[in-house]
């Protein structure tokens, strides 16, 4: 890529068409609306059809040019009939998963299988297709969302954890493989967001307090704050990241403990 005459330009994602499965509230509805104010066209797929409406109205709102399709990622034809029917596809950010906090011992083979059948599975299959049409067009940004249960791991976290830290390394492997076709892959690892899938936390004065203090920020992330990370990733600013996994966890993984010693 040659030096730009204006650096603000490489963030500029006009004339690019991005898909965001989870689009439809919490992280991915912040990732599609901060892809669209960034110029992108956007594509919402979410399990219901009436909630990917609405965000995709509220992109329209601001001007940009958006729609809605349904979308089960753990449904293989599916997700190629989605991704195969885009009039174009330059961008794709992909944000669903499924969390069931139960100690190893106690888990049961169903929600094993419901975890690594959303989490693992379905991104596999999101990925696969993506990859594959985006090696064939020889462009393209992949940004799957994986955690910091990538990373470190609590009680309560096992199978959620795997399906994390195997989603980090699909995408390792997958921008190995896909480089020479001028395709770029990566993931973004949050820490604690208030999302949907949070709530039950949240709920728990002291449970939600305690993961504010575990940070360095002493405090939880708003799904906008993700936003940041994935329109880098997205956009020829980041031309020359591929492979690697960008924490926004408010140096949660950086801190070691809770204690401060006093000093």
């Amino acid at each position: 890529m040659t030096d730009p005459s204006d650096y603000r330009q490489l963030f500029d994602l006009s004339g690019r068409h991005a898909l965001v499965i989870g689009g439809a509230s919490g992280i991915g509805a912040a990732c599609a609306l901060g892809l669209a104010d960034h110029g992108a066209s956007v594509t919402i797929a979410d399990l219901t059809q009436a909630a990917a409406d609405v965000t995709a109205a509220r992109l329209r709102e601001r001007g940009a040019q958006a729609q809605a399709v349904t979308l089960d990622i753990t449904d293989e034809v599916s997700v190629e009939r989605v991704l195969g029917e885009l009039s174009a596809l330059d961008v794709l950010v992909c944000t669903p998963a499924v969390n069931v906090r139960r100690r190893l011992l106690e888990y049961s083979t169903e929600d094993f299988d419901r975890v690594i059948g959303l989490n693992l599975r379905g991104s596999f299959f999101v990925m696969r297709a993506a990859g594959r049409r985006m090696a064939a067009q020889e462009r393209g940004s992949i940004v799957m969302f994986s955690s910091i249960r990538a990373q470190v791991v609590e009680p309560g976290q096992g199978a959620y954890a795997a399906t994390k830290a195997g989603t980090l390394q699909l995408i390792r492997a997958l921008a190995a493989e896909l480089g020479p076709h001028g395709v770029r892959a990566n993931a973004v690892a949050p820490g604690v967001v208030e999302t949907p899938l949070t709530a039950p936390i949240k709920a728990d004065p002291d449970w939600y307090r305690a993961y504010a203090e575990r940070s360095a920020l002493g405090r939880w992330a708003q799904p906008s704050e993700m936003v940041g990370a994935v329109v880098f990733l997205a956009s020829d600013a980041a031309s020359f990241v591929t492979g690697t996994l960008l924490l926004v966890d408010g140096g949660w993984t950086a801190v070691d403990g809770r204690f401060a010693p006093p000093l």
